[in-house]
């Protein structure tokens, strides 16, 4: 019964020591950003190797008259995202 008061009491105290944090930096969130784009793109990476490392180990086990696996796609090259500080304004004229 203490544990559980214990951790109600930090929980509510880590929510309220959260909940007073100022908001991040243009700067800061741009990197949290990137880093969150470099990370679903390495995601993507990794998901594709596996889709050709099971195709290969499929077709090494393949009885004859069965079909193939599916193709794997290749993920696009990395495009960092674009953000709002970097895309030009328009000339007011």
């Amino acid at each position: 019964m203490k544990k559980i008061i214990a951790f109600t009491f930090f929980a509510l105290a880590s929510a309220a020591a959260l909940a007073t944090l100022p908001p991040l930096p243009p700067e800061a969130q741009e990197a949290a950003n990137l880093a969150k784009a470099k990370a679903a793109y390495g995601d993507r990476v990794g998901a594709y190797k596996l889709c050709l490392a099971q195709n290969k180990v499929a077709d090494q086990f393949r009885m004859p008259g069965t079909p193939a696996p599916g193709a794997c796609t290749a993920p696009p090259p990395f495009v960092a995202p674009v953000t709002a500080a970097a895309a030009p304004a328009p000339a007011a004229k």
